[in-house]
This record gives C-alpha cells, sequence and structure tokens, in this order.
C-alpha cells in the first residue's frame, strides 16, 4: 500500500483538535519544538510509551506536518481507510518486516518530510525506555537527514498498555538539538555502525528525561 500525502486542511484540523483536547485534559506542553527544522527532510525519534504518543509529538511541532508508520491492519477499518491518508500516515506490515515502507519512508525524509519514528518499535511495557529495533539505524543512515530527539513524558501514566481510558496525567513533550548527518554517516561506516546509531539516538532520547520521571 502507498503512503499518501497529506490533506493539509485535515492535518491542520486535527492537530488544532487534538492540541486544545491534550491541553485541556492533560495540561500538555510542548518544549524546544524550535529543534525541529523550519524546512528539509527530518526524523523525529521519541520514547515509546502509549497510543497518545503519535499525536503527542505531533502536535508539538505547529511549524510542521509529522508523518508516522502505522500497522497496515488499521487501514482496514472503513472510517481509518480515509482518514490516515489523510493525515500522511505511511502503512507498514511489521509481521514481515516491510522493507517497502521503510522505502517509503526514506523517499519522504529525502524529499523534505518529517517522519516521526519510535526506535523502541513498540510500547514500552513498564514505562522504562527499552532498547532500539535494528532497523531504525539502517533507516537514519540510509535518509541522510538529522534526527531530532524527543521524550514525552506522562503518556505511560495517562495510557499505558491496558489502560482503560486517558487519565488526566499533565503531558509533556520534550525535543531536543538535531543529530546531524555527517555524525550519524561516519557511525553508519563503521562495524556494527547501524547498532551504534539506534543507540545514539536512544541515549539523547534519554538525556532528554527529567529526573522526576518515574513509570
Amino acid at each position: 500500500m502507498k503512503a499518501a500525502a497529506p490533506t493539509f486542511r485535515v492535518y491542520r484540523g486535527t492537530r488544532w483538535l487534538v492540541r486544545r483536547l491534550l491541553r485541556l485534559w492533560n495540561r500538555f506542553e510542548s518544549r524546544g519544538s524550535a529543534h525541529v527544522p523550519a524546512a528539509g527532510g527530518c526524523v523525529i525519534a521519541s520514547n515509546h510509551a502509549s497510543f497518545l504518543d503519535p499525536p503527542v509529538v505531533g502536535v508539538g511541532v505547529p511549524h510542521r506536518v509529522v508523518r508516522f508508520l502505522a500497522r497496515d491492519t488499521l487501514f482496514r477499518k472503513p472510517v481509518l481507510r480515509w482518514y490516515l491518508p489523510a493525515l500522511g500516515v505511511v502503512p507498514l506490515d511489521r509481521q514481515r518486516g516491510d522493507v517497502g515502507a521503510l522505502r517509503q519512508a526514506i523517499r519522504l525524509l529525502q524529499d523534505g518530510a518529517v517522519v516521526g519514528l519510535f526506535p523502541e518499535g513498540t510500547r514500552t511495557a513498564d514505562g522504562r525506555l527499552q532498547a532500539p529495533k535494528g532497523g531504525i539505524g539502517f533507516l537514519i543512515a540510509k535518509a541522510g537527514v538529522p534526527v531530532v530527539p524527543a521524550y514525552v513524558d506522562g503518556t505511560f501514566r495517562a495510557w499505558p498498555r491496558h489502560g482503560r481510558g486517558i487519565k488526566p496525567v499533565k503531558i509533556t513533550v520534550r525535543y531536543g538539538p538535531p543529530i546531524p548527518p555527517a555524525d550519524l554517516a561516519a557511525l553508519a561506516g563503521q562495524e556494527d555502525g547501524y547498532v551504534q546509531i539506534g543507540r545514539l539516538v536512544m541515549d539523547r532520547i534519554a538525556a532528554l528525561k527529567p529526573s522526576a520521571d518515574t513509570p
């Protein structure tokens, strides 16, 4: 399934509504979004603790459209079959390790899009950071764009895995300084370079974690 271009009216309307709801219910704050370049391809790499993470990371950046990868089974539902492509979501077959979706993501980045990625792959079960998945380093190295680390604080407490409903817990997203493509390319040329890239990205994400943040 090919990734569709986002419908900007739908995306911007959704961003406005979600941001308003998060502010009212979760006292949402976004810090450091200026680290996301105003133009050009960029990866935003974030921790993954909840289904809330993609909208939180996206609405925290008011000046760019942030696109995400999502499992292709979500596109089978009638409403989401239209809505997700309108948001620019890229379908991913996680059962097969969809190489096609990864290539689409790389193309989008090289064409100047912002793509949000979760290096851990799946939501944490206990609120703690997990090791990065193997493919993240490959994707980042091939894209050749800056990587902005982000840490989402509060979504695990608000809506953890197997949670029932969204609790009115404060949610904050913090964006850090971008990792330059040259630094990433230098690592890619080394032995286990893709693994090192994944670890570097997770280290930068962890550095944004507030000391008071506990599972």
